[in-house]
């Protein structure tokens, strides 16, 4: 039982490569519509506290189950641990803390919502699966170099991800509306720092894990948010070019808003 099901883990996250190469071609065709890019008349949507805390929550809730009614042997050493825990902490920050940081925010289409729900359960399973009962570390795997760069990627990745943010919360007063161009942080060299971050993160955590399933998931999330972070810069430098007579109409301030020097994408 344990070969074959060892076997499907990797089906598994081969199978999340081909999703991540139809999710790229997908989005680069029909655009992502989530946040400020739904459609006004989209029905059914869920409220984006709501929708953040619930459709991230199978990522911590699954793995948590997993390691609760399984043997979970793998566990007992420090390598499986720390990469766990890796992937645990970035979603209990996501599921229990981000959500209820949320200023407002747009609700998000039902379909958006079951997806991402679906694909949380998914890849906590996959991830929480393979580190509690099939990955094989040393004991010294800790101070190998790839795991020492993967963790510094990790740590940095997460901490530009929730400074970004943060940033991105604060864009505007209590009562002001429209687009604004984010600044500080990583947001002076790159379009979209938070999804940038969050790239990072993942490559670190796959780099350290170095398994199929931790470079699967950093796969995923590159190739997704690199469509994202694609609209969010043609947006931004569209309303560079017109938004430039209502930034004089605001005065200095109006430089927070749409004008401002062009950025590479990056991320």
């Amino acid at each position: 039982m344990e070969p074959a099901e060892r076997f499907l883990l990797d089906r598994l996250a081969y199978l999340q490569c081909a999703m991540s190469l139809l999710g790229f071609v997908l989005l680069r065709l029909r655009r992502s519509c989530y946040g400020r890019y739904v459609s006004p008349g989209s029905a059914f949507r869920v409220p984006a506290r709501a929708a953040w805390a619930l459709q991230e929550l199978p990522s911590l809730a699954v793995p948590l189950w997993v390691c609760t009614v399984t043997a979970a042997e793998r566990l007992h050493r420090a390598p499986n641990r720390i990469l766990l825990a890796m992937f645990l902490v970035h979603y209990a920050q996501r599921s229990l803390i981000f959500p209820f940081l949320i200023r407002g925010g747009k609700p998000m289409p039902l379909n958006t919502f079951a997806l991402a729900f679906m694909f949380c359960g998914y890849n906590g399973y996959l991830q929480s699966r393979y580190l509690s009962q099939y990955a094989v570390y040393a004991d010294d795997w800790v101070t190998d170099p790839r795991f020492l760069v993967g963790f510094c990627l990790w740590l940095i990745g997460m901490l530009v991800n929730i400074h970004s943010d943060h940033i991105l919360r604060n864009l505007r007063r209590p009562g002001e509306t429209g687009y604004k161009i984010p600044r500080g942080g990583l947001f002076e060299y790159v379009t979209a720092a938070n999804y940038f971050g969050e790239v990072v993160e993942w490559c670190g955590y796959g780099l350290a894990s170095w398994s199929v399933q931790g470079g699967a998931f950093a796969f995923f999330t590159a190739c997704i948010l690199f469509t994202r972070a694609q609209q969010h810069h043609h947006r931004a430098s569209g309303l560079g070019v017109h938004g430039r007579n209502e930034t004089r109409r605001r005065g200095a301030r109006g430089t927070e808003l749409a004008h401002g020097p062009e950025r590479p994408l990056v991320l």
